[in-house]
């Protein structure tokens, strides 16, 4: 069994047990926070951690209504003009915390009087050590390359901090669903295996996803061309109305991403558009009607809420990666070209 096939399956009890252990250290976090009164937040990750940097942004604009930014490191690191961070929420998401970059950008935010906070698998990294608050992935050692396990449960952080923070029932009264929506999507692990020895030969493919499930439609593309080395582009569905559609031809390959919520009924609609086009249309959705409209739909049994939905998006896209690199030859444990921790500035 590959590791990264072992990594993912984990996934619902690390998820558990998150919920459990960290659900102190973000409320109190969360009083923290209703003292400070952030007028803003910024969010430094890289790669994988960028992603769920985007679905944290979401989470605190929609819930806690901060505008959040996603930080450029390079202003910091390389130019030496960092912006002004008084009164601001510095987030950083990293599995290992070792990206000299991320450290300098939380540096410099402490160093303005912002309250900072690191979402880390590892706990005894520069990262967290620079931190006012520190919320702990508890995800174990990832040993595959491409991360999975972190990266869900970086995800599930930062809905709990803002749960905690912004008092929203929706959020707080699903958390507790979603390790079983998880392990729920790990069913469809024969589905996606199926699906990826009949796009086993495909050279690009599209992953589209609106709302909340977009870092998701991201990160899903991130894990194909890590693992399978496949050029796949992520969209919101919104914007890819607006000219990438045009790359359509008869037979492309598209993933849709959704669960039930406002952002379905655009789903719905490019998912007839692309088999107007006669695209090889597939989708991970709770949605029938959405299920409906795709050539090959995989359908949640259970999801927590649409917000809390990508989450277990996100383990469906996993096995749909792990399973094409398989399918075409690769080692999806060591991808080519790449190493667990990247030092960047």
């Amino acid at each position: 069994m590959h590791t990264l096939y072992r990594e993912i399956q984990e996934q619902p009890g690390i998820l558990a047990a998150l919920l459990e252990r960290e659900a102190e250290a973000a409320r109190k976090l969360a009083e923290q926070l209703r003292r400070f009164q952030p007028r803003f937040a910024m969010i430094v990750a890289r790669g994988t951690s960028d992603n769920a940097a985007i679905y944290g942004k979401y989470l605190l604009e929609s819930f806690a209504g901060l505008p959040v930014a996603l930080a450029a490191p390079s202003l910091y690191t390389l130019y030496g003009r960092p912006p002004r961070l008084e009164q601001a929420l510095v987030i950083g998401i990293s599995q290992s915390g070792q990206s000299p970059d991320l450290v300098e950008v939380m540096q410099e935010a402490h160093r303005q009087g912002a309250l900072t906070v690191a979402v880390v698998n590892e706990r005894q990294s520069p990262l967290a050590a620079g931190a006012d608050h520190v919320l702990w992935c508890g995800a174990g050692k990832e040993v595959a390359v491409a991360a999975t396990k972190s990266f869900t449960a970086q995800q599930l952080l930062l809905a709990l901090l803002t749960a905690e923070w912004s008092g929203a029932l929706e959020l707080s009264q699903s958390l507790s669903a979603v390790p079983d929506a998880a392990a729920g999507a790990l069913k469809l692990d024969a589905g996606m295996r199926d699906l990826a020895h009949r796009w086993r030969d495909l050279g690009s493919c599209l992953v589209l996803a609106r709302g909340y499930a977009y870092a998701t439609a991201m990160e899903v593309a991130l894990k194909i061309k890590e693992t399978s080395y496949v050029m796949a582009d992520a969209y919101s569905g919104a914007d890819f109305l607006h000219g990438p559609i045009a790359v359509v031809d008869p037979g492309f390959p598209a993933l849709l991403l959704g669960a039930s919520g406002p952002a379905m009924e655009g789903m719905h609609e490019l998912a007839i558009m692309l088999r107007e086009r006669a695209a090889d249309t597939a989708a991970v959705t709770n949605d029938p009607t959405l299920a409906a409209a795709v050539g090959t739909a995989f359908v949640l049994d259970e999801v927590a809420s649409e917000a809390l939905a990508p989450i277990s998006l996100a383990v469906a896209g996993q096995l749909l990666a792990y399973h094409l690199a398989v399918a075409k030859g690769y080692d999806p444990d060591q991808p080519r070209g790449l190493r667990k921790v990247t030092s960047t500035r």
